[in-house]
């Protein structure tokens, strides 16, 4: 026997953890099932966590076995057939998941085994449609959610390239400038031993410094960055990090809208695919990719449990974008909450595009100001310095 750790709903709602002794994945999640435990994720304890597959291959392949158990081909020949379609760890994990189908486990477990390759919310949400025998539908879900996450990352990557070039090159720039040009006219300067302007001694004291000390300056530059990334990968100080960006007007509610856009069209589709209204909740947590957020759906999730209306305890934790809680709330009152969070979820998406769009329309002009005018204010220093430079000086 081996031991597995586990993650699981009560009856009530709550999330419970721990491990136990099973023969096989099977065997662990029918246990769970004994128990009256709803399993999120079974895994074999011990086993290395991997990176996470991107969101464009994970959709390509389960639109793939979406389409073929849609079509009556059994679930083990559609994984065969789409696990070329995958590549490194994905592909691996597809390999194994076919061989535990083989021996009776169910889809959700056999993918929990590439612990970490496959989103947890994913597994949640095809568990969710294995409980319900809707399984096709689950699929399908899971293979648009993944579709529109990988297209809504790749919107912002594309709005952010220019900037993040623009922000290079100008820095780049300006470092030429001020260590190679700048001190070439400073030695014809020099030369001439008369009183330079005020704006001009600044620019070559500031040039001076950063060819005298750049060496230094890179490295203490690098361990700053490095101990800022590290700082950042902890929980704490990325929560830190991402409560501080949401506090921020415009970057806050770019933050925001982006993962209620996550969490609405995730929460839609376990609810569609018949999973609870707390465990999908909390599965949905995992989707968000803020954990500023995340603890905030912890604590709405909290006041669900105490009989709190979702929209209301959304609303309090401010955990969603005020359009979101509005339909939240119509689908509430007509028995309609999963159709209604997928069409939160996809107007929190254009509302994010929209202000991710007017973001960096406001940031192309503010660097090239910004980096306009040092290149101005070095070329009027060096344009002073030569206007008052006295005849008989020379």
């Amino acid at each position: 026997m081996s031991a597995y750790s586990y993650r699981a709903a009560r009856q009530d709602g709550a999330i419970v953890t721990g491990a136990i002794e099973a023969d096989s994945y099977g065997q662990a999640s029918a246990t769970l099932a004994s128990r009256g435990l709803f399993a999120i994720a079974v895994t074999e304890a011990g086993e290395a966590h991997r990176a996470a597959a991107s969101r464009r291959d994970l959709a390509i392949v389960f639109r793939g076995i979406a389409a073929l158990v849609s079509s009556g081909v059994p679930l083990e020949r559609a994984v065969a057939a789409s696990e070329p379609l995958a590549s490194g760890p994905l592909r691996q994990t597809l390999a194994v998941a076919r061989e535990r189908l083989r021996e009776g486990a169910s889809f959700a477990n056999a993918l929990a085994m590439g612990r970490g390759v496959v989103p947890g919310l994913v597994i949640g949400m095809v568990r969710a449609g294995e409980r319900g025998s809707q399984l096709g539908t689950a699929l399908d879900q899971v293979a648009a959610h993944l579709e529109q996450e990988a297209d809504l990352v790749g919107r912002v990557r594309q709005a952010l390239t220019y900037p993040l070039f623009l922000a290079v090159a100008g820095m780049a720039s300006v470092l030429v400038i001020t260590t190679v040009v700048v001190p070439r006219f400073a030695a014809i300067l020099g030369d001439l031993g008369q009183q330079l302007p005020p704006a001009t001694r600044l620019l070559l004291g500031t040039s001076q410094f950063l060819s005298r000390f750049w060496i230094p300056l890179l490295l203490i530059s690098v361990a700053a960055i490095w101990s800022a990334i590290e700082w950042a990968r902890r929980p704490a100080g990325r929560k830190r990090l991402e409560e501080a960006l949401l506090r921020i007007p415009f970057i806050g509610s770019v933050r925001r809208a982006l993962a209620t856009a996550r969490v609405m069209r995730a929460l839609g589709g376990m609810l569609r695919a018949g999973m609870p209204l707390l465990p999908a909740l909390d599965a949905a947590r995992e989707a968000a990719g803020d954990l500023a957020i995340g603890e905030r759906l912890a604590r709405s999730r909290e006041r669900v449990m105490q009989g709190a209306p979702l929209a209301l305890a959304l609303e309090r934790e401010g955990a969603l974008t005020p359009s979101a809680l509005q339909l939240v709330m119509v689908g509430e009152s007509s028995g309609r909450v999963a159709e209604m969070a997928l069409g939160a979820g996809n107007l929190a998406a254009q509302e994010a595009e929209r202000s991710l769009r007017a973001l960096v329309t406001a940031l192309e002009p503010a660097l090239i100001v910004a980096f306009g005018g040092l290149v101005a204010f070095t070329a009027a220093a060096l344009l002073q310095a030569v206007y008052s430079l006295r005849p008989g000086g020379i």
